[in-house]
């Protein structure tokens, strides 16, 4: 398993903690310095299944001085892929990628539903 995250993050903080907690081992990548490229964000949606809009971190100080909550609607996928790939702060964290699916966000019944 690959976590996505940024260390500073509390809800990346607990995600880590509940994984090892579990004894699931996983290897951990620091979201803002080897941030995701358009292609591997292409590959998450798509296993994932959820809308792309759903990758946004939009409770993020980037995501809002943007100006992205009034901009996303009318762009393309492509043009959200590349803007999510230009800087991991725009990516909704933790991520969590696995062979069968990709989980966006921590949310402990969901992880626990999926992985154990």
């Amino acid at each position: 398993m690959l976590l996505l995250c940024y260390p500073k993050c509390t809800t990346c903080q607990k995600a880590k903690n509940w994984l090892t907690s579990n004894r699931l081992s996983f290897e951990e990548r620091h979201i803002k310095d080897a941030n995701p490229t358009a292609e591997e964000l292409r590959t998450f949606q798509q296993k994932s299944g959820l809308p792309l809009k759903r990758f946004f971190n939009t409770s993020g100080m980037l995501y809002r001085s943007l100006g992205l909550k009034d901009k996303l609607p009318s762009m393309s996928e492509e043009e959200q892929l590349a803007l999510l790939a230009s800087d991991g702060m725009l990516v909704k964290r933790p991520l969590l990628v696995t062979e069968d699916t990709v989980l966006v966000g921590f949310r402990e019944a969901e992880w626990a539903d999926k992985l154990l």
